[in-house]
This record gives structure tokens, sequence and C-alpha cells, in this order.
């Protein structure tokens, strides 16, 4: 499911946005300042921002999610506001609506802006690590035959590892191939991404931490199967 991170000052137009994308599927979730976007986007699989904030321009917000990995960004302006549109896009935003724009409009955008940002998988097939399974084209994880409800950065990498799990990966080789940047607080958003991935897992030694470089895959065999409640 993509997370839809909401970021708009008024809170009526925010519950309301935030209720239709739940309605077309996605899970979203609303903040009503820039200092909190920047604090909870990497949670996120696309970032819909107001440039209306009450503490921070949004076009620096804007810069700072771009500059801080490929999280995609659709800005929201005014409809009449051709000068804001072609800012916002000079700062990083990967696509602008009008504050008038229809919910299935926006729809539609957010699956354009995703799959322009999500690496092409037509030719890369599920991978089997009994008793895990991740299939890249519905971005499913299984475990013994249980779904593991998963981001699609969290999917991206452990995909990533399990791709070539005799393979230690650094944090910036991870930021590169899953978030398209290699920015300087790789770690931070690597780290938080492996330990939610571990706890969804249920252990720690799906993903095996190699000090002073980086990650590789663990061993299924170590995993046993949970038991029946």
């Amino acid at each position: 499911m993509t997370n839809v991170l909401v970021v708009e000052r008024d809170t009526a137009t925010a519950e309301a946005m935030v209720h239709d994308l739940r309605r077309q599927g996605y899970a979203a979730r609303s903040v009503h300042t820039g200092a909190r976007a920047l604090r909870s986007y990497r949670d996120a699989d696309l970032v819909l921002l107001s440039l209306e904030l009450p503490d921070i321009d949004g076009l620096e917000v804007c810069r700072s999610v771009r500059s801080g990995g490929g999280t995609p960004l659709i800005a929201v302006t005014d409809p009449d506001d051709e000068l804001d549109r072609v800012l916002a896009l000079n700062a990083g935003a990967d696509d602008c609506v009008a504050k008038t724009w229809g919910f299935r409009e926006i729809g539609a955008r957010i699956e354009a802006v995703l799959r322009r940002a999500r690496p092409v998988r037509d030719t890369i097939g599920p991978i089997s690590l009994r008793p895990l399974h991740m299939d890249p084209r519905i971005q499913e994880v299984r475990l013994h035959d249980r779904v593991v409800p998963v981001t699609s950065k969290e999917f991206e990498l452990l995909y990533t590892l399990a791709a070539t799990p005799e393979t230690v990966l650094s944090r910036n080789e991870l930021m590169e191939r899953v978030w398209g940047s290699s920015w300087g607080s790789a770690s931070r958003t690597i780290d938080t991404h492996v330990s939610s991935l571990r706890a969804k897992l249920g252990s720690s030694r799906w993903i095996i931490t190699v000090r002073g470089v980086g990650y590789r895959m663990g061993h299924a065999s170590r995993v046993p199967e949970p038991a029946e409640g």
C-alpha cells in the first residue's frame, strides 16, 4: 500500500484530502507545518505538499525533500499562479497540481509520478529465500506464506539485499539503489528502515549488520516458523 504524506496548513482541507486518498486505496496521513513535514517525509512513498505553510516557505521544504533523497513530491499551487508552478518544479517537485484539482486527477498524477520514480521490475522476477518470498510485480512480501505489510521503500530495500544475498552493501550503495541518492544523512534513514523491517519480519537475523561496512541478507534457515496460536 502506497503511503502518502499530505502537508497542508488547513485542517479541514487536509482531512478531506486524507479521506479521499484512503478511499482510493492509499495509506494517507497529514501534517500541518513544514517542520513536521521534514521530520516525517522519509517514511512516506510520496509527499503531497501545499506551498502555503505557517512556518517554513513551501519551496524551501520542497528543496529540502529533494536534497534529502528520492522521495517523490507533488506540489499543490494556486490555479492561476504559473510562477509558483515554475518555482516548485525548479525546487525539485516531480509534478504540480492546482488547488482546484479533482480527486480522480490527483490519483492519476500520483500513479504517474510513482511509475517514473520506481525502478522498472518487468525483467526482474520474484525472489524466494525460504520461508521468505518477495514478488516485485505487486510489491508483496510473504513469510511462512503470511503477508508482511511493508512500505514501498521497505520492499525496495529488502528486495535489493535479497537480490545479492551474499554481498555486503554499504549504506551509501543502498541509498543510491533504493532512494536514487547518496546524500550525507544516509545512516539514519537506512537504519530506521532496517529496524522496521526486522520488527515486521520478527527477527534481526534476516538483515545482518556488517560493522563499518553496511548490511547483507541473513540466512532464512535460522528463522523458525512461528508457533500456531
